[in-house]
């Protein structure tokens, strides 16, 4: 019986490969073990220096935070924990924050791993370049989702957020155009962006965001019915208060997609790049039996993951009709259907 670590050059179809992905795939779909949110702050006062990653998880985190950036500071930070983030990779930007700056903070980015991206305040015109990164590195392979928002003024008058969605429209970015209440102080969408950005990244990928509850009192805007239905078809979050609590109203992005939908596509396409580049690359032979154990271990992928519900079981992997497998390239053919949740029910009532 085929077992343990996986080796290359024999057993190439058996359970070793098998066991690699659906390692893999739980590390993927548990979101919150490993949910990490990167958040560039322009105000600190402790020992942190400009243009500097630092990362905070674990139970030192708020302390380790007031040292590095100021009791006063920590806002941001405290709000990605409270969402439920494992760790806040906090970049720190510099006193003059102009395009030199935001292009500075970007390529500095570009160097660190992360899920959800979000700015740790208020910016001011930082959106011109934010759409233009997050589809570069889209298409260099690199896959994430970013959160933003608003100030307080403009959070009062929906039109100008939802013209902002518009500006923002993409699959991988959520603009938030209402805000919380906490401890009887207004906060403005854009602070709270953090708070939400922590939630994406620890909800598992099999899951949604719609009417999750969160820990605010109230939300700084109450929308009308008529106003929430506009922003949603704008492609912007809205949180609304229910009665009893403050929820997300739909998880979407910005191009209407579901957050989960966009999720779950970019956790496929993250671990089939690492893994297969781990496992296959140079190490296994383009022939029919090495084109066997590629597909088999995506397969086995797939599988874990219709087993969690992030995918239909009805998934294929097959080698690509219209490109030839030959020499060192390998072409294949995988369709997926990624699982919704309900958030739409109706109800047809006879008496």
């Amino acid at each position: 019986m085929a077992g343990g670590s996986w080796d290359p050059i024999t057993d190439k179809v058996r359970p070793g490969v098998y066991i690699n992905f659906v390692d893999a795939a739980t590390e993927t779909i548990r979101g919150g073990d490993t949910g990490s949110v990167a958040l560039a702050v322009k105000s600190y006062s402790g020992t942190a220096t400009e243009k500097t990653f630092y990362s905070l998880e674990g139970t030192d985190a708020i302390s380790n935070a007031i040292e590095l950036f100021g009791e006063g500071n920590i806002k941001p930070i405290q709000r990605a924990l409270k969402g439920g983030a494992k760790e806040v990779l906090v970049y720190t930007m510099p006193t003059l924050i102009d395009t030199a700056a935001y292009d500075a903070m970007y390529g500095a980015l570009d160097t660190r791993s992360f899920n959800v991206f979000a700015f740790g305040g208020e910016f001011a015109d930082e959106e011109g370049s934010l759409k233009t990164w997050v589809q570069r590195n889209r298409q260099e392979g690199k896959h994430f989702m970013v959160v933003t928002g608003s100030t307080e003024s403009i959070d009062q008058e929906p039109a100008n957020g939802n013209a902002r969605s518009g500006d923002l429209e993409d699959d991988y970015i959520v603009n938030l155009i209402v805000g919380g209440i906490e401890e009887g102080e207004n906060i403005s969408s854009a602070n709270e962006a953090a708070y939400l950005a922590g939630i994406i990244a620890a909800t598992p990928i099999n899951k949604s965001i719609t009417y999750k509850k969160l820990d605010l009192e109230d939300v700084n805007k109450r929308l009308t019915n008529a106003e929430i239905k506009t922003a949603l078809e704008a492609g912007s979050l809205v949180l609304v208060h229910d009665g009893e609590q403050v929820v997300i109203e739909r998880g979407i992005t910005t191009s209407g997609s579901k957050i989960r939908k966009e999720r779950a596509r970019q956790a496929i396409q993250t671990t089939l790049q690492q893994n297969i580049s781990k496992m296959f690359i140079g190490k296994i032979d383009n022939n029919v039996d090495g084109q066997k154990a590629l597909i088999s271990a995506v397969k086995a992928y797939f599988e874990t993951l219709a087993n969690s519900n992030v995918i239909t079981s009805n998934f294929s992997v097959d080698l690509s009709q219209d490109f030839e497998s030959k020499g060192d390239q390998v072409y294949l053919d995988c369709y997926v259907t990624e699982v919704d949740s309900m958030e739409e029910i109706y109800f047809s009532i006879f008496a």
